[in-house]
């Protein structure tokens, strides 16, 4: 039994974080010892990645325009090349659902008839130490068929009846790779979030996996170029060695939510060719992605209020026709985003309105060639399977019917940012506010996938309503007030908007243990900052590791 008062450390391995119930089953020596092989061979890398994308965001403020690499020119033109075959799970992923991998939410997405679920480590998980490790414990119950919860009003929670193979094919997204794992440390060294999600993943379900038909399958979130695409490739190759796991096991789909990973499409898919599943259009980071690399670039690149940034504006349909296009032309599967809206039972105006706007969404991206979308909620699984039944009938995909051949690379159609229709409003700045105050207070009590205003909330969509204040503020934009009048945003403006947006949340009610005070200091110091603090998460996660006791951090690393 580990002692539940120090740190202590194994095979090289300290863990800081407190005891969690099941602790022994997942980090083992032998895990440990996998985890620590991938730290030594891949955090150096890692490093020298993050450094890049500081060099990359810096060129950019300096008036670099992000282009297609003519450096990979031989590989965008090489039409012989394709990825791997679709494998085993993948070959039908008309609808994926997506959520935290907390036990509730594991057994309601197995249940929900999608045909894959995104197991998420990452923006719909708040990433406490409790969180990340019982994660783990429940995918490795689920995979096995020994997974059951009750709830504290009493509800019990258990799978239906069918075999593995006939439920959603379980696809696991670790957390970036700009990501700590604080709690567990190699050589005195905080590891990889990514690594560590994957690592104790890999390691206790692979063979499992492989022995029930399936195999062990990765989204890949925030890559922002093929050299990152190639690291993933590389712990892929070590990974199935270490575990004596055929090559070629392991599949990622690469989440396109970066604006320099959008110029990297066919280069992506090239460097994990072996290991491809296809690429993701992940809107609401990309969205992030692009006020946060051209945050200071001036008007052009200035968009107006979140909503009004719909999946019709002309950067994102290129984004998303040129993401088909490059999947299909090289064999991989495209799968759509998520809609931000989600069912409400209690409100049947509400409702119809979300569903009204599903529909819409998932019609456009089944006409456009996609060959799966998410949604967020199982009452939404229906809906996109009737959408995308209708389109695909008895086929699994698009990927030889719609090559979308009718589309070109286009470098402008990426960046029109300017051609976003829309305004900034009083109305969209408040929003913003009021998400951001609300989500970081859920992210910051352990709930990262928080349903505000009819709208499921993430850390990107946080991340979208931070960085619009940030840049309507230093771009001195005007905004259009709700008594019909206009003025400059100011941060003194905004900070009297924050002060009476608090205010009102705090109306409705506080509960005991709340964290809105901490939310309000968090969101506001990222909002209003001089510098532009590249993630709102990352802040947020010192206030976890900050809450902890003091003794526990002082032993951090220490031997037990």
């Amino acid at each position: 039994m580990y002692p539940t008062d120090q740190p202590i450390t194994l095979n090289s391995v300290t863990i800081t974080g407190p005891h969690q119930p099941r602790q022994e089953e997942i980090l083992t020596p032998d895990a440990l010892d996998f985890l620590a092989t991938l730290h030594r061979r891949f955090n150096g890398r890692r490093a020298e990645l993050l450094a890049k994308r500081d060099q990359m965001r810096q060129r950019i403020s300096e008036g670099y325009t992000p282009d297609f690499l003519p450096e990979t020119r031989t590989i965008r033109e090489d039409d012989s090349w394709r990825v791997a075959p679709l494998a085993p799970g993948l070959k039908d992923r008309r609808v994926e659902i997506t959520g935290p991998v907390d036990r509730k939410m594991t057994i309601n997405a197995l249940n929900s008839g999608a045909k894959c679920w995104l197991a998420d480590f990452e923006d719909s998980s708040s990433p406490t130490w409790s969180n990340m490790l019982n994660g783990q414990v429940n995918l490795f119950d689920a995979i096995r068929r020994q997974i059951d919860f009750t709830s504290p009003e009493g509800k019990e929670y258990t799978l239906g009846g069918v075999q593995l193979v006939d439920r959603p094919t379980i696809i696991v997204r670790p957390r970036g790779w700009h990501l700590d794992e604080d709690h567990l440390l190699v050589d005195g060294e905080p590891m990889a979030g990514a690594l560590v999600d994957f690592g104790l993943y890999f390691f206790h379900n692979a063979k499992e996996l492989l022995r029930r038909g399936v195999g062990p399958y990765f989204y890949l979130p925030k890559t922002e170029n093929h050299l990152e695409a190639r690291l993933w490739n590389c712990i892929f190759v070590v990974a199935q060695d270490e575990l004596g796991i055929p090559q070629g096991t392991v599949r990622a789909t690469v989440l396109i939510e970066t604006i320099t990973a959008a110029f990297e499409m066919e280069e992506i898919l090239y460097q994990l060719r072996n290991h491809s599943a296809g690429l993701n259009a992940g809107r609401w980071d990309y969205i992030f992605s692009i006020i946060k690399n051209f945050r200071d670039r001036g008007d052009d690149f200035v968009l107006p209020d979140r909503a009004d940034v719909t999946m019709t504006a002309p950067m994102m349909r290129s984004y998303t026709e040129q993401l088909v296009r490059a999947c299909h032309q090289r064999g991989a599967s495209a799968i759509g985003g998520m809609a931000a809206f989600i069912p409400n039972r209690r409100d049947p105006e509400a409702n119809e309105n979300a569903l009204a706007k599903v529909r819409e969404d998932k019609t456009r991206e089944a006409s456009d060639g996609f060959d799966g979308s998410w949604v967020a909620h199982p009452d939404l699984v229906p809906v996109a399977m009737e959408i995308f039944d209708a389109v695909l009938g008895e086929t699994r995909n698009q990927i030889r019917s719609r090559r979308r051949e009718d589309v070109q690379p286009d470098a402008a159609g990426l960046l029109a940012v300017s051609e976003t229709p829309g305004s900034i409003t009083e109305a969209g700045v408040r929003m913003n506010i009021e998400v951001g105050i609300r989500y970081v207070e859920s992210w910051l009590r352990g709930n990262g996938a928080a349903a505000i205003n009819n709208l499921m909330e993430d850390a990107a969509t946080a991340e979208i309503s931070r960085s619009q204040i940030w840049q309507w503020i230093n771009a001195g934009s005007t905004v259009q007030l709700t008594d019909g009048g206009t003025r400059t945003a100011t941060r003194e403006w905004v900070q009297e908007l924050m002060d009476e947006e608090f205010g009102r949340i705090l109306e409705t009610g506080r509960g005991e243990g709340d964290r809105f005070d901490d939310a309000l200091e968090v969101f506001a110091s990222s909002a209003l900052a001089d510098q532009y603090p590249d993630f709102l998460t990352l802040p947020a996660y010192r206030r976890f590791l900050s809450a902890q006791a003091p003794e526990r951090q002082e032993l951090a690393g220490a031997p037990a």
